[in-house]
């Protein structure tokens, strides 16, 4: 049969294309579930993202069966701020048929060349904090929050469909030290001498404060990541109210100067994605209790967020947030540390990882092609 493709228009649809992924991984133990109220935050249009974005959403059909998604994204405020004509696809799933995703990357490069687009890009959301790249490396790992965990066959599918390798991102696994690298605690030491102030936490109500702050901190830090568009302050507010209450204040580090403005900054949290696949991505009725329960038996810390601002670097900043954060984790029994994704390229993240002798155990892929 003819794969048929039609853009999501109604709820009912919408319904579809969130859920869909779950019935594509049914058997695959190591995808994740997404948090589905958040799923529907993210697609709602009181997300100020869409305000600056275009954006479609298409699903495939076979045999009136739904067997495949995908989103078009044309990020206009970083086409703006680049002077790129590029679009992105993301959230492609797919059963193993190669003939559906043929016919949803079309349909998206179709749509960014009716907008004007000369390039498509992707695995790629708004911003480097959704989801990116296909895993290439690391199949048999588990998936922890905000990482994609495709299928081995969607990598040659989009590279069949003429797709060509754009950047690489890696993830790191390492054990929590016993004792803290030398270099750490030398630099660290250095750093509280010269005045900076370490603002630790225990209630989330103390961070609010800071989080406007430290998000101009990464609107200053992360202008030269791969598709990062600075955030507006209503935007700062939505993804604080996302993951705020995901997080164990005790793992969030701030460093501040005499006037108690941030200069640097660390958030991690325990890894919860035991919950949340117990949970089934549920939240309700008892599914935050299951991703609490989690969270208190982790013993895996989650690196999620870090910045510097760029005329502190090199004064051991990096040092005394490492010590800060290692023993909180120490203190909460936590035994490894996930890094996240960090681009191939980024060699002081990567420098870092190897003070700590953290290995790779995951690679992705983004791609692009010319339209």
């Amino acid at each position: 049969m003819e794969i048929q493709i039609k853009k999501v228009e109604t709820k009912k649809e919408l319904q579809t294309y969130i859920y869909l992924p779950e019935k594509i991984h049914a058997n695959h133990k190591n995808w994740l579930h997404p948090i589905y109220l958040d799923e529907w935050t993210f697609y709602s249009t009181k997300n100020k993202i869409y305000s600056y974005s275009d954006t479609i959403l298409y699903l495939a059909f076979e045999n009136n069966k739904p067997v495949g998604r995908i989103m078009g994204i044309i990020n206009k405020k970083y086409n703006e701020a680049n002077n790129v004509l590029q679009s992105r696809f993301c959230f492609l799933e797919s059963y193993e048929n190669q003939k559906i995703s043929d016919a949803l990357l079309a349909e998206v490069e179709a749509w960014a060349k009716q907008k004007g687009m000369t390039q498509i890009i992707g695995p790629f959301g708004f911003s480097d904090k959704e989801p990116q790249g296909l895993l290439i490396e690391g199949f048999e790992e588990p998936t922890v929050m905000v990482t994609n965990h495709s299928f081995e066959y969607l990598k040659s599918f989009v590279e069949l469909a003429n797709y060509k390798p754009k950047l690489d991102l890696v993830q790191y696994k390492v054990t929590v030290p016993e004792i803290m690298p030398e270099i750490y605690k030398r630099a660290s030491i250095r750093s509280e001498r010269s005045g900076f102030i370490v603002k630790e936490f225990t209630r989330r109500k103390d961070i609010k404060p800071y989080i406007r702050p430290v998000f101009h901190l990464i609107n200053e830090t992360y202008t030269r990541i791969f598709g990062f568009a600075a955030f507006d302050e209503k935007e700062m507010d939505e993804f604080a109210n996302r993951y705020l209450y995901l997080l164990d204040p005790r793992l969030i580090k701030i460093i501040v100067n005499t006037q108690n403005q941030p200069l640097a900054f660390v958030i991690a949290m325990p890894d919860i994605s035991q919950g949340i696949q117990s949970a089934k991505g549920r939240l309700l009725p008892f599914g935050i209790f299951k991703i609490f329960m989690a969270r208190k038996k982790s013993k895996q810390l989650n690196l999620l967020l870090g910045a510097i601002k760029p005329n502190f670097r090199n004064q051991g900043l990096d040092a005394l947030l490492a010590i800060k954060l290692l023993e909180s984790a120490k203190e909460l029994k936590l035994e490894y540390i996930d890094s996240h994704v960090i681009m191939e390229e980024n060699k002081p993240m990567r420098a870092e990882m190897d003070r700590l002798n953290a290995k790779i155990y995951k690679r992705y892929r983004i791609y692009q092609k010319e339209l």
